[in-house]
């Protein structure tokens, strides 16, 4: 497993010169952002029986029920009414990486804050851009609610973050998989107050209740029977973008493959390579209807 990590750095540093994307407007940085690995639509946009709601793209309402809240997704569409179209650019960028609406209240889990603190300026705007061109769709949401107390913020104030140069493998790596992807938010289980569990990086574990029933997130660290240390670069490629493990099963929802088919191999390769870095840590290992 060690002799695989320099090469799939490797082999992302390659495509980074050899294939680099031509110039993206922000609207087009923020399309292939939001429809593939940020995939903002898993939460925000309303799940019927056979998927998304036709007409309802980001328009929230979905409810995301676990022991200490009872969460509904917000509304994202530029409606001046339920939605954000009254919200300026910056308090778009700021309730994203900071977790705080225009009227100063936080906005609670399960929001990824603490990785999305780390989404570059350029991205942040971009994602921006394409949520100003979304359809407006009326659509109350109900107020989540909470059974825990709720910090002061999620952190002091993010300030400028630039963009994560591509030729820098192994950081790209880790930007692709923390700040946009948020892997870790599912795939690493959670302390009793709530916090991810640092020392268990990548272990899975962590029960996700919805419509699907109880999924339990895989591990996905180099263990060789819990995790995936005896995957292949494809197959692991694979279970991301169609969902199907190396033995041909299907894995379950709340993975957005509908939404990771759309990722780039350039970001892929990377999302790969951060995989390979993770020590090797015994879990509980995925089953069929397990994510």
């Amino acid at each position: 497993m060690t002799t695989r990590i320099p090469h799939a750095l490797a082999v992302l540093a390659t495509l980074a010169f050899a294939h680099a994307a031509a110039a993206e407007t922000p609207l087009e940085r923020g399309a292939y952002l939001i429809n593939s690995i940020v995939a903002c639509g898993n939460c925000h946009t309303p799940q019927g029986p056979d998927g998304p709601v036709p007409g309802m793209e980001l328009a929230g309402g979905l409810r995301i029920e676990e022991a200490p809240f009872t969460a509904y997704t917000a509304n994202l569409t530029p409606d001046p009414a339920t939605g954000i179209g009254r919200w300026s650019d910056a308090e778009i960028v700021t309730a994203i990486r900071e977790g705080r609406r225009p009227d100063g209240t936080l906005i609670g889990p399960p929001m990824p804050f603490h990785f999305y603190r780390g989404m570059s300026d350029g991205d942040a705007m971009a994602i921006v851009a394409y949520l100003r061109q979304v359809k407006p769709v009326v659509n109350p949401v109900p107020k989540s609610e909470f059974r825990m107390p709720l910090p002061v913020s999620w952190g002091p104030p993010v300030g400028s973050v630039p963009d994560v140069p591509r030729s820098d493998a192994a950081k790209y790596a880790e930007y692709v998989t923390g700040p946009l992807g948020h892997c870790m938010d599912c795939h690493t289980p959670r302390l009793s107050d709530g916090r991810l569990d640092m020392t268990r990086w990548g272990a899975g574990g962590l029960p996700l209740n919805g419509p699907w029933g109880v999924s339990v997130s895989r591990n996905v660290t180099a263990d060789p029977d819990d995790g995936l240390g005896k995957w292949t670069d494809a197959q692991i490629k694979a279970a991301i973008t169609s969902g199907v493990r190396p033995d041909g099963a299907r894995l379950a929802p709340p993975m957005a493959y509908h939404y990771y088919r759309n990722i780039r191999d350039e970001d892929l390769t990377a999302l790969v390579a951060y995989l390979r870095t993770l020590p090797p840590l015994k879990g509980p290992v995925a089953m069929g209807a397990s994510k």
